[in-house]
């Protein structure tokens, strides 16, 4: 044997004793997730099924095998909706158990921690939120959404209403908060682009209940649709029933966090009179396998709570699969950690989850698909009245 000979069989097995190494290490790591919910606050309505999304989706993991023959572990905090007090769980759960993936409990949070998760923490990263900021991989590639961003949740309603009434036109009625300017500025150019009238913008605070002005300046500008954004119920109900005492002729409609049943219960024989755009089957129809399947875990798991499950239990369980679903792809390249898991996230495509929503594909680490919804006064229950639509 030449020396250059034994020089260059001494390279390759070096390089494949290290790709066994790299191997080893890979199935030796066990996965770990975190999450920082709001168990309490205002925002408790969606952690508290949030956190039992997340919980679930794992213990379903692990009954079925985990990742690579290892279950996941996962750990929670609570964040009482306060960006301070879930910053500091955030870094601690970090500290104490050095996940791979990370749940966070709002869009401030999501902000604040942005910059340190691409530079520091480098994990896996999404939140009870769907800004912007989470779905932008060239600056942030380790948020994601697990639906689409609040511009293209407007995207689709305005897109919507431009099919049914051409020229309408429109107001935005948000909170004066981050949840609720978040989408605004992108909302009037859409509106520019698909030729709707933006003649009114109201602000309210989260909560406010005198409203009247905001509603007589929508009479006066003659509203055809106002989109809330920002807002949960309140002050929703009693902007629709000022309108109706005012004579104001308009369609309200809302963004995915004011899609829910709660708001349904209190419209009451208003509910047929609101719009909506959610991103997920709702816990009602079950005639999709994934809904079935999370039925009957709650009867069997959660028996308390079996009744209803909220957009949020679905939202984060959704997240949760797609956190999974990159594990499994970071398995088979030999590395789970949060670069590669941002990578395997990005290359899923026509991923099937069982009807929660159409098969994803991720674009720009959000899933740009809704459909929007009436409410139905008998049934205190949102009907379907578009297919699913895609943004461009």
């Amino acid at each position: 044997m030449t020396k250059k000979l034994g020089v260059f069989l001494f390279c390759i097995m070096l390089t494949v004793g290290c790709l066994g190494i790299n191997t080893a290490m890979a199935q030796d790591e066990e996965p770990v997730i975190c999450g920082v919910h709001p168990f309490t606050g205002r925002f408790a309505f969606a952690g508290i099924h949030g956190a039992d999304a997340m919980e679930d989706a794992v213990a379903m993991a692990n009954e079925a095998g985990g990742i690579n023959g290892k279950k996941i572990k996962y750990f929670w905090a609570d964040g009482e909706y306060k960006n301070d007090v879930g910053i500091a769980a955030f870094k601690r759960l970090y500290a104490q158990h050095k996940p791979q993936a990370m749940w966070g409990q709002s869009t401030g949070m999501t902000e604040a921690l942005g910059p340190e998760i691409k530079d520091r923490y480098k994990v896996l990263y999404s939140a009870y939120t769907f800004a912007e900021i989470a779905a932008d991989p060239a600056k942030n590639p380790y948020l994601f959404l697990a639906g689409p961003t609040y511009v293209e949740q407007f995207g689709i309603l305005l897109k919507y209403i431009a099919k049914q009434k051409p020229g309408a036109n429109i107001a935005f009625f948000y909170s004066d908060t981050e949840f609720g300017r978040e989408p605004i500025p992108a909302g009037r150019e859409i509106c520019k682009k698909l030729g709707l009238n933006l003649v009114a913008e109201e602000v309210a605070k989260v909560g406010g209940v005198d409203i009247s002005t905001q509603v007589l300046d929508m009479k006066k500008n003659k509203v055809d649709y106002c989109i809330f954004q920002g807002f949960v119920t309140t002050p929703i109900t009693a902007v629709m029933k000022q309108a109706k005492d005012y004579g104001l002729k308009c369609q309200f409609m809302g963004t995915f966090w004011s899609t829910e049943k709660h708001l349904l219960d209190q419209l009451g024989p208003m509910a047929d009179e609101y719009v909506g755009v959610t991103a997920y089957s709702y816990y009602y129809q079950d005639e999709n396998p994934m809904i079935k399947k999370i039925r009957a875990w709650t009867e069997k798991h959660h028996p308390k709570t079996a009744a209803y499950r909220s957009q949020a239990y679905m939202q984060v369980f959704m997240g949760t699969q797609l956190i999974i679903e990159s594990y499994r792809i970071a398995a088979k390249s030999g590395a789970i950690d949060g670069t590669h898991l941002a990578k395997a996230l990005q290359s899923i495509k026509g991923f099937d989850v069982g009807g929660l929503m159409p098969p994803v594909t991720m674009k720009n680490n959000s899933i740009p698909v809704g459909r929007i919804v009436r409410g139905n006064s008998k049934t205190m229950q949102f009907d379907p009245i578009s297919d699913w639509m895609t943004l461009d």
